[in-house]
């Protein structure tokens, strides 16, 4: 099976050109488990798979380091974009992109046919409570506390067509992610999980952000996480609608535009390509 290996800003994936319809659906968790595996396979924190679409230019399907299938990946779509535009197999900047949280835009910034940033049309983020979903009465979540394990959590919650548990914290440095993340991921609070992001206001336009991320622990990046933390920051009144989210291998700049929908901005690398025989 050919693959390429891709990142943006540090959050990896195996991409597989499945286009011309021959890969098995059933074997996609079982092969994300072994593929992702940094010591026994390539290694990676997700799968992506190009499959063909009825409705779209390209349908997209991830899989977690663990097996689990989430709804969408901001820093994935970015790589397929890329994949996509430099091969030839789009030939507009503009690409629908297929997705379980409906279809997706990014836009090609590209310079003498290499690409430079993708900006990508992420929609409109969902904020009453049963959208994300998270149990609890009617209405959205902000600045609400959550206790886990003794310890109360002001949290703001957002779907991104994933859940997302947004932390304001004053220095991201020192929390203690593997602790605090799977706890929070798998608190009761959230039956479908949660992504968990903590985040540390710089100013008025630019954050820090770490991320635990449901089904593939804690990553450099987050696309999504990125895109639901710049909503929480401007909900709490921490920043305006057009921010810096500074992550650990770079930046991604996120405007809640006042259409209601969230455009993300960042690279994607290709790292390798290569052939897997597990």
């Amino acid at each position: 099976m050919r693959f390429t290996k891709v990142h943006g800003l540090g959050n990896d994936f195996i991409l597989v050109n499945g286009l011309n319809g021959k890969l098995n659906p059933d074997q996609f968790p079982t092969l994300a488990v072994k593929i992702c595996d940094r010591h026994f396979g390539v290694g990676a924190d997700g799968l992506v798979l190009l499959l063909p679409s009825h409705t779209a230019d390209v349908r997209m399907r991830i899989f977690n380091s663990d097996g689990s299938e989430p709804e969408m990946c901001g820093n994935a779509i970015r790589c397929v974009a890329k994949y996509l535009y430099e091969r030839g197999l789009v030939e507009q900047d503009k690409i629908r992109v297929e997705t379980f949280a409906g279809t997706i835009t990014p836009e090609i910034v590209a310079q003498g046919g290499v690409v430079k940033l993708v900006r990508v049309d992420m929609g409109e983020p969902r904020l009453q409570r049963e959208q994300i979903p998270m149990a609890g009465p009617p209405g959205k979540v902000l600045d609400e506390p959550l206790e886990v394990d003794g310890i109360d959590y002001r949290v703001t919650a957002v779907s991104m067509g994933n859940p997302h548990c947004v932390i304001f914290v004053p220095d991201v440095d020192r929390v203690s992610l593997q602790q605090a993340g799977p706890r929070i991921e798998n608190h009761p609070a959230f039956p479908r999980k949660v992504n968990v992001e903590f985040v540390q206001i710089l100013n008025r336009d630019e954050v820090r952000m770490k991320v635990w991320e449901r089904g593939a622990g804690e990553t450099m990046a987050c696309g999504t996480g990125a895109c639901a933390a710049a909503v929480a920051c401007v909900l709490n009144g921490h920043t305006g609608r057009r921010m810096t989210v500074r992550l650990a291998a770079g930046n991604m700049f996120i405007e809640w535009a006042a259409d209601n929908r969230v455009y993300m901005t960042g690279p994607a690398e290709e790292v390798f390509s290569g052939e897997y025989h597990g």
